[in-house]
């Protein structure tokens, strides 16, 4: 469903240590590192600047082989020092067989592995603080259709949306900022739509469609900001695999 998650830090190297000593629990490596961003797999850290302000209030979920592995995520956090979001147990609020713990990166955005029934590699969820659940909601029943996921539940609280082995939700509070979250297309006429579309329907531009070389040769995607102003990509790879 995530095709990646991007999010910047107040202080990139705390928390590239923060991620390299949990996500490792997992089974995710380390994948690329540069002097503009650090990735493990589908999702990045960047360093904020005045610019591009420091990501806060996400919660962002991985997913865990077993629950043992659940277990070792929160002890690698909280015996290094991290603050402790949730210890190790089951959820059933959320289905019988969820098994989650949580930890706060150094910038309090709430991390979390999880074991359940339908655990692919990866990301699993994420969460959205949002001003108006309605309005995010609105905008993302919007991006849908181009992005291929769709609604699966709401309430006047919060609107979970729904792809591939993995889920995100729009949920009333404080917003989450300054968060990045792209998914994946097939081709470039669909990120034109989505861009299209959605500016058309008053949101906002914060990149016209077209080829970003920087990323990779045949990299073409657009960007529109949610109503909180995060940052919402559609991007075609144009890779044969």
């Amino acid at each position: 469903m995530f095709d990646h998650v991007g999010i910047r830090a107040s202080d990139r190297e705390s928390s590239e240590r923060f991620y390299d000593a949990v996500l490792s629990t997992l089974g995710i490596e380390r994948a690329h590192s540069d002097e503009e961003v650090v990735e493990w797999g589908d999702f990045a850290v960047s360093a904020a600047t005045a610019d591009n302000p420091v990501s806060r209030r996400l919660h962002i979920a991985f997913t865990a082989p077993s629950r043992g592995h659940v277990d070792e995520f929160w002890r690698a956090g909280t015996d290094t020092g991290y603050r402790d979001g949730g210890f190790p147990g089951l959820r059933p609020e959320y289905r019988d067989d969820y098994y989650g713990a949580f930890l706060r990166d150094p910038d309090g955005n709430n991390v979390e592995a999880v074991h359940h029934g339908d655990t692919r590699p990866g990301l699993d969820h994420l969460w959205l603080r949002v001003a108006d659940v309605t309005a995010s909601k609105q905008f993302y029943a919007a991006v849908a259709p181009h992005a291929g996921f769709r609604l699966q539940h709401e309430s006047p609280n919060r609107a979970q949306f729904a792809g591939e082995g993995a889920s995100f939700s729009v949920v009333a509070g404080d917003p989450s900022e300054n968060v990045h979250i792209a998914f994946p297309v097939d081709d470039d006429t669909t990120v034109d739509a989505f861009h299209s579309a959605l500016t058309g329907a008053g949101f906002r531009d914060n990149g016209p469609p077209g080829e970003r070389p920087v990323y990779h040769e045949g990299y073409y995607g657009a960007f529109v900001l949610d109503p909180d102003g995060n940052n919402i990509e559609l991007v075609n790879h144009n890779r044969s695999s």
